[in-house]
């Protein structure tokens, strides 16, 4: 059998049981540039967000085109908070951003079940249930906002929505030019002035905006990239799948890297199920 190489791209399975202490460390904000050689495009333009974000759901959300979305959306937040999500700010961006805007018009009426659903080009949008738990386990009960995240992956643009509501500023990278356009697309009514959208490679993370106060991945693949974790601040956090075994029937487990000044401490969690990390654009 292959021999692994050593961290970061192999998981110590004794770290399981270590969990890591609480922090609410916040990267201080600055004005970036985007960079030219992700080909980076343009925030999203400005406008109001919605209010009441640090307990219960917003009042001031547009109800949904031909469905009651503030009722859904409230049941859906009263499931993920059965399933034990307990941090408010978190429960409140779930019940802000509409899931069912960033899926196909067919699926409308699974959006805010808790299941993953196609978004086009071999890609999916992730549970609510999921999405939440790694919000959560990224936040780590900070009570404020997080400073600079960046999301590897942007998908349809749902999550990116979600962390915009928890964090200062958010930069997220998607490597598939139709899904970059696509959650272009689908974020532009809500003009979120926090949100950064780049094309580009997200192995690479982007380190013109590092260091990140939080970084999250919509992807797993057999390591943690060093790129991540160099661009992680001290005191930040990564959250992201990550193999746990060879071969093509691998299975993926969802992992917490700490970066203290005293080094890296991980944690593994439980078994997940995301799309294939991939290098490259396309």
């Amino acid at each position: 059998m292959k021999q692994r190489p050593t961290f970061p791209a192999q998981l110590d399975a004794t770290l399981e049981k270590n969990r890591p202490n609480p922090r609410g460390t916040r990267v201080p904000h600055a004005n970036l540039q985007t960079h030219a050689s992700v080909a980076a495009l343009p925030s999203v333009a400005t406008v109001a967000k919605p209010k009441a974000l640090t307990s219960g759901l917003p009042h001031a959300v547009p109800q949904g085109v031909g469905m009651d979305s503030g009722a859904v959306r409230k049941r859906m937040v009263q499931k993920l908070a059965e399933q034990g999500v307990r941090d408010p700010q978190v429960l409140a961006a779930m019940g802000a951003i509409e899931r069912h805007r960033f899926v196909d018009s067919a699926l409308a009426n699974q959006a805010y079940e808790d299941t993953s659903l196609p978004i086009g080009l071999g890609q999916t949008i992730s549970k609510p249930g999921v999405v939440s738990r790694m919000a959560e386990l990224l936040r780590n009960g900070c009570t404020g906002r997080l400073g600079r995240v960046l999301e590897i992956g942007t998908g349809c643009g749902y999550q990116a929505a979600v962390l915009s509501l928890l964090a200062e500023e958010v930069y997220s990278i998607e490597r598939l030019r139709g899904l970059h356009d696509k959650a272009r697309e689908n974020l532009r009514l809500l003009r979120l002035p926090n949100l950064h959208l780049l094309f580009g490679d997200g192995m690479q993370g982007f380190a013109k905006g590092a260091p990140y106060a939080a970084i999250i991945a919509a992807a797993g693949g057999e390591a943690v990239p060093q790129a991540w974790v160099d661009q992680l601040a001290v005191g930040g956090r990564l959250v992201a799948p990550v193999a746990t075994g060879g071969g093509s029937g691998a299975g993926q487990a969802l992992v917490v890297i700490d970066k203290t000044a005293q080094g890296i401490r991980q944690t593994i969690l439980e078994a997940v199920h995301f799309v294939p990390l991939k290098s490259g654009v396309a």
